[in-house]
């Protein structure tokens, strides 16, 4: 809906939609070719936006998915929600997007999940939203154990370094600045920085 119609619940009388309100009257000839023509651009334009509209509709149908789980089977969650609280500090470009998986206690309304967690996550609330789910197909080769995170009453991480790997002087022209390569806490040593 366009703003003035919000604002005053009546269209707009332009000179383009004037004649969509009442019944059209065009006392002067000249002027028809003048009115005809915007309003013929404005269906064309109403009509390609339509199409588009379609489109974009049926694209977004296609990806969208009504989905449901029963009591009892393994779900995986996402965890990108949670990098926030949960990955800070970590690498972020090589991080699984989904953790675990868990089982389902008890469906919560029509598109939430009550899933059953490790110790370790209990800061988290254990309900869960069907849109960061996904089904959990049982594979021997899966190992997706999450790792022993320690966190917070604050829901925060503190990374902590565990060995010193190298150290270097870089010159510059005028500075020199020292560097240390760091092992960190629940890191190997290919993740040190």
């Amino acid at each position: 809906m366009a703003a003035y119609e919000a604002l005053y619940s009546r269209m707009c009388r332009s000179p383009i939609c004037w004649d969509e309100i009442g019944e059209r009257k065009i006392l002067d000839p000249t002027v028809v070719p003048w009115i005809e023509e915007p309003y013929e651009k404005v269906k064309l334009i109403r009509q390609k936006i339509q199409t588009t509209q379609i489109h974009q509709k049926s694209y977004a149908d296609n990806r969208k998915k009504d989905l449901e789980f029963a009591v009892g089977d393994q779900l995986l969650f996402k965890i990108t929600l949670l990098k926030a609280s949960l990955m800070a500090g970590r690498e972020k470009k090589l991080q699984p997007k989904f953790v675990a998986p868990y089982k389902i206690l008890q469906r919560v309304g029509n598109v939430a999940y009550n899933l059953e967690q490790p110790p370790n996550l209990s800061q988290i609330h254990n309900i869960f939203h069907v849109f960061i789910l996904k089904k959990y197909h049982p594979n021997p080769s899966h190992v997706l154990q999450p790792e022993n995170i320690e966190i917070t009453e604050a829901l925060t991480y503190e990374e902590k370094p565990m060995k010193l790997l190298d150290r270097k002087v870089k010159e510059l022209r005028n500075k020199q600045i020292p560097l240390i390569k760091v092992i960190w806490r629940n890191h190997g040593i290919e993740k040190a920085t």
